[in-house]
């Protein structure tokens, strides 16, 4: 299949490309996500035949579909999606009544891990854990070269490993996953708890924000970080430090030669990837006598889902 077509089905948005062997998306169309669930398999086959449109009869060899939920291990079903309105989904074979091609449905983090390590920043290796710092904390892992599912195709859900035993609840419905310490939406609630108790420290930080604590968000904080400002650098140390903790758990358990880490945060570059590598260093189980792996910043950004699942329906 030299030409396959990846859709990334967002809570707002459905991203679909066209995509070669290499990687390359040729041609890329995006439409709000339906808010009906049962439409969903309408959207998704219109937007594919709109972007096969564009090719000769034949040139497209398959559809793989990368979607924020639980997915079976067959890759055929959405077992629960719950900003999608979706349980015991068939959406596999919905579209497959529509359209006489091959196709998979794959977690989005999954296929994004994927598409880094397939053509991103964890190309070359067979090892790679790929960490997604958004609102929460998206994983994949791929081992052997191969994608890790788990037996029932609901594994590397990493954001919701526990470190903080009662800690934050989270909206999994236990406390103190990864996610609620280490993620995009954890800098912002560090930020706003550091402007809250000392407003003069966070004067830059409220600037941003107008003095409005809601209104402070992550780019603002990345943004004054990036000027020096010391209250957004301190955010961006606990995060990281947050998130080398939490690597180094994971090393302990899969070894992998590299991490790739992802997000929207990632725009702060080595002032969060420095703290990141520190405690990830101070804190991985034989470290005095071990291989550290590699730590690098994701390169294909929103691009990684669309690329992730066209690949994975050659697979």
């Amino acid at each position: 299949m030299r030409l396959t077509i990846g859709v990334d089905i967002g809570g707002t948005k459905v991203a679909a490309g066209v995509v070669d062997v290499d990687g390359r998306i040729l041609t890329r169309v995006k439409h709000p996500t339906p808010a009906d669930g049962d439409a969903l398999a309408d959207v998704v086959c219109d937007t594919v035949d709109e972007l096969a449109g564009h090719y000769p009869a034949g040139a497209i060899g398959g559809v793989g579909v990368g979607i924020a939920g639980f997915v079976d291990e067959n890759r055929s079903t959405v077992i629960f999606a719950p900003n999608l309105d979706l349980c015991k989904e068939p959406l596999r074979d919905r579209i497959r009544r529509r359209i006489d091609l091959p196709v998979i449905i794959e977690n989005d983090a999954n296929a994004a891990a994927w598409g880094e390590a397939r053509f991103g920043a964890g190309r070359g290796v067979d090892h790679v854990v790929c960490v997604t710092l958004g609102t929460g904390i998206g994983g994949g892992i791929i081992l052997n070269g191969q994608l890790f599912r788990g037996r029932y195709g609901v594994g590397a859900e990493i954001g919701h490993y526990r470190v903080v035993p009662d800690g934050r609840l989270c909206g999994c419905g236990n406390r103190g996953c990864w996610e609620k310490y280490a993620s995009g939406r954890a800098l912002v609630a560090e930020a706003r708890e550091l402007a809250r108790t000392d407003p003069r420290r966070a004067k830059r930080l409220l600037d941003f924000a107008d003095g409005d604590l809601e209104r402070l968000q992550g780019h603002h904080i990345t943004q004054a970080a990036l000027e020096g400002d010391a209250a957004a650098l301190e955010c961006f140390t606990t995060l990281g430090t947050w998130v080398g903790q939490g690597l180094a758990d994971l090393a302990a358990i899969l070894d992998p030669e590299r991490f790739v880490i992802g997000g929207g945060v990632c725009e702060a570059g080595e002032i969060l990837l420095g703290p990141i590598r520190d405690s990830f260093a101070r804190n991985v189980t034989g470290r005095q006598v071990r291989t550290l792996a590699d730590i690098r910043i994701a390169e294909l950004g929103s691009a990684a889902g669309i690329v992730g699942a066209a690949d994975l329906v050659r697979c």
